[in-house]
């Protein structure tokens, strides 16, 4: 049995179990290809379970996190419809490990993105909608304790998340400065704008575009794309109650309950 396979047996069973593992650095250092081979094992474990993909995130859109695990660029994961909690805005804190939230903006594609050298122009005609989403990040890694190896590997730290039901057109907002406030039980906890996800949300999908057309994995029409953080993390807690308000869309709520 390889290395990969066995990282991604024992991210499986922790995904499965709710128990935490070690770093997986500890065992390949931060090599990056061996990451996504161990996230594409995860996902297919995952997809034998009957779970359907319907999107992907993209994760390290912050200099100041990219400087913090010493990467140059962002990462990505997978979304399954298993995670999306658009439809109750309720999730149970039983399902979920080590949990934070972030604002983003989402985009849902209207036709495929099929060339790794896509441009702006193409890409932006690409998306259909615009939405204000709250992803919910967790990790397998115990305290998250984690480098770039470790987030990849462990499907960019993706938990869940929900999609707002206001939906724009890509000329109604100004996806590089858009403001974002997310309150914490009625307190703020996290603020930011558009510029946060390197300059600008849409930079962060295309590059997504891009890496996954050269990766043999395009982006397809009728994906979400969760494009990044607009500001810092929150830590979640049983009882919490987050509402997202970003400039334009509707407030987004979400409860975590027992």
């Amino acid at each position: 049995m390889s290395s990969v396979t066995n990282h991604a047996q024992a991210l499986y069973k922790s995904f499965k179990s709710r128990q935490t593992i070690a770093p997986i650095r500890d065992a390949i250092g931060n090599d990056i290809e061996t990451a996504y081979a161990i996230q594409k094992a995860l996902v297919e474990y995952r997809k034998a379970d009957g779970e359907r993909v319907m999107g992907k995130k993209i994760g390290l859109t912050s200099p100041a996190v990219q400087a913090q695990l010493g990467v140059d660029q962002p990462d990505y994961g997978v979304l399954f419809q298993t995670m999306d909690r658009s439809a109750t805005r309720v999730i149970s804190m039983r399902e979920l490990m080590q949990p934070k939230v972030e604002g983003e903006l989402a985009f849902v594609l209207g036709a495929d993105i099929l060339d790794p050298e896509v441009d702006m122009e193409t890409l932006k005609c690409a998306i259909k909608e615009v939405r204000a989403s709250i992803e919910i990040v967790g990790s397998r890694i115990e305290g998250w304790n984690i480098q770039i190896s470790d987030t990849i590997a462990d499907n960019a730290s993706g938990s869940h998340f929900v999609i707002g039901a206001d939906a724009k057109s890509l000329d109604e907002v100004d996806t590089a400065g858009v403001k974002m406030v997310l309150l914490k039980n009625g307190e703020v906890a996290s603020e930011g704008m558009g510029t946060a996800c390197m300059g600008d949300p849409l930079n962060a999908a295309l590059w997504l575009a891009r890496t996954m057309a050269k990766n043999g994995q395009p982006l397809m029409r009728g994906e979400v794309l969760l494009s990044g953080a607009l500001g810092p993390m929150v830590p979640v807690e049983e009882g919490d109650v987050f509402a997202l308000e970003v400039d334009g869309f509707e407030p987004l709520v979400i409860r975590f309950e027992a």
